[in-house]
């Protein structure tokens, strides 16, 4: 009986399987979607089409999927939520720490970057804002990384879900170092926030008991998440920049140049509502075609 348990304790070790120790196939696919951006930006770099300062431009790659990854991961509770699909939850862990894998590689390129340097590094990261807010949110990434194991869950209880809260606050963070690294073209980053602010929506939502499963509902939200992402890009235009805001903000109405990031986060928002949508379109036809007799 021992044995068999140290068995099935040893086959869940492995990050491609279940906890019945049998392969997962939406493991499988996240542990290989997470390997995909770093072989890329391998093989850019060794066919020399990373441009001219390849290590800078492998910096901001790595930087930037660690933020995906990131939001990605914290995506997937609503997306549980909404769906239902339980086996989700299967790979949050595997995203987040493929966060954490690419903000630690982002971290060490840029000490590469400074010839391992660590005095000078220690001073710009001291010096520089925007360093200093990336190097607290990679602090924070690898407390959360550390203490995502069952066995760190079971031995901190309650503070567990404490320090995990901090997630949020930590993705904004990144946000934020996004957009002060990125100067005059802010786009990514502001699609980023847009994506951040559906995210906490769908928190704030389920919390007070509004129903993931409502189509309006999650229309509601993809609407107040698009306002709120031009909102962002407005502040930071203003604040920030020398740019007039208000011309930025009425781009939003014009698609001649390019579709500006509150539409993408428009359009990606009202995904699940569409979803929901059909699904209870298919299962009142389900139920019309297979009615169920009432005693």
């Amino acid at each position: 009986m021992l044995y068999n348990q140290d068995k099935t304790s040893n086959a869940m070790k492995y990050p491609w399987n279940d906890r019945a120790g049998k392969l997962s196939a939406i493991k499988i696919a996240a542990l290989i979607a997470g390997f995909i951006p770093l072989i890329l930006i391998v093989i850019g770099y060794k066919a020399n089409i990373l441009g001219p300062r390849p290590i800078t431009q492998a910096i901001h790659e790595t930087g930037d999927w660690a933020i995906r990854f990131f939001l990605i991961s914290l995506a997937v509770t609503p997306l549980r939520n909404i769906t239902r699909w339980t086996k989700l939850v299967l790979i949050r862990r595997i995203l987040g720490l493929t966060a954490l894998a690419y903000a630690t590689l982002h971290f060490s390129l840029y000490i590469l970057d400074q010839n391992f340097n660590l005095l000078r590094v220690a001073s710009e990261i001291w010096l520089r804002i925007y360093l200093l807010i990336g190097f607290i949110t990679l602090l924070g990434l690898t407390a959360l990384g550390v203490t995502s194991t069952d066995a760190m869950i079971r031995r901190m209880g309650k503070n567990w879900n404490r320090l995990h809260r901090l997630a949020y606050p930590l993705a904004a963070l990144g946000v934020l170092h996004f957009f002060m690294q990125s100067k005059a073209d802010v786009t990514e980053a502001t699609l980023m926030a847009g994506f951040l602010i559906a995210l906490l929506l769908y928190r704030a939502a389920h919390a007070r008991d509004f129903r993931l499963s409502s189509v309006w509902t999650l229309m509601g939200i993809a609407i107040l998440a698009a306002l709120g992402t031009a909102l962002v890009e407005y502040a930071w235009f203003a604040l920030a920049t020398k740019i007039p805001p208000t011309r930025v903000l009425l781009a939003n109405l014009s698609f001649g140049y390019s579709i500006r990031p509150m539409w993408w986060v428009l359009g990606a928002a009202l995904v699940p509502a569409i979803w929901v949508s059909i699904k209870s379109a298919m299962d009142r036809e389900s139920r019309k075609l297979n009615p169920v007799s009432v005693k």
